[in-house]
């Protein structure tokens, strides 16, 4: 398995331009540090886009609940002065806890296509399913690492962050597909999940795909070597 866990919070959003660098900065030597100390939060990662909003960001987490925690709540409602200062250079946030519900492949790759998508109603199984049963061949072509699917599991709460930076959007399912070569993972989605399959399967019309590259990772045990 690529991910670390069986959950994981998902983070599509945008910062205003004159605050990217503080931004950067905080994520790295604060912000990341901080979260990866709450108990049972796995690895987090940051992603810089080159197509869709510019920061996608994952925290894995042993499972969906430890991010209705008290622990995690704890920090949520009480954030740190950096941190205050940052929340309102956000923009456009959209934010879900998540299950991994389906996925193929390990490790993660330095590159990242993300496919936003919501089923039809009552076809959930169907798109689960077809979606999963297409992930172990993508995820074994040439330049690819892996891909999963998330599905969110529980409606973030209004926290004192959320209620500086304004409320966060909803998620939809997310499909993660990595590797190690840039061109060679935005072939494998145009190919193995094109619009009129994913139509044809049980998803709503509306797709949102985005295009990273890793920008910045921290684990559990790095945090705790330091």
């Amino acid at each position: 398995m690529a991910l670390s866990g069986t959950g994981a919070m998902l983070l599509f959003y945008d910062i205003v331009p004159e605050a990217v660098a503080d931004h950067d900065d905080w994520h790295t030597h604060e912000h990341f540090p901080e979260r990866v100390g709450i108990p049972r939060f796995l690895r987090a990662s940051r992603w810089v886009a080159k197509t869709g909003p510019r920061y996608f960001v994952v925290y894995e987490v042993e499972e969906v609940g430890v991010l209705s925690d008290a622990p995690y709540l704890e920090r949520l409602n009480n954030p740190t002065p950096w941190t205050s200062r940052m929340m309102p250079n956000f923009r456009g946030m959209v934010r879900g806890f998540c299950r991994v519900t389906a996925g193929g492949g390990m490790g993660l790759g330095g590159a990242m296509h993300t496919l936003r998508l919501s089923p039809l109603p009552g076809r959930e199984n169907e798109l689960r399913e077809w979606l999963s049963a297409q992930f172990p061949a993508i995820a074994s072509r040439k330049g690819l690492s892996s891909a999963h699917l998330l599905e969110p599991a529980a409606q973030p709460p209004m926290t004192k962050e959320q209620s500086i930076r304004g409320k966060d959007s909803e998620l939809p399912w997310v499909v993660m597909v990595s590797g190690y070569e840039a061109e060679a993972v935005t072939q494998a989605v145009g190919e193995a999940l094109p619009e009129a399959m994913l139509a044809a399967n049980g998803s709503k019309v509306g797709w949102v795909n985005g295009s990273y590259s890793l920008h910045g990772m921290l684990s559990l045990a790095e945090r705790f070597r330091s």
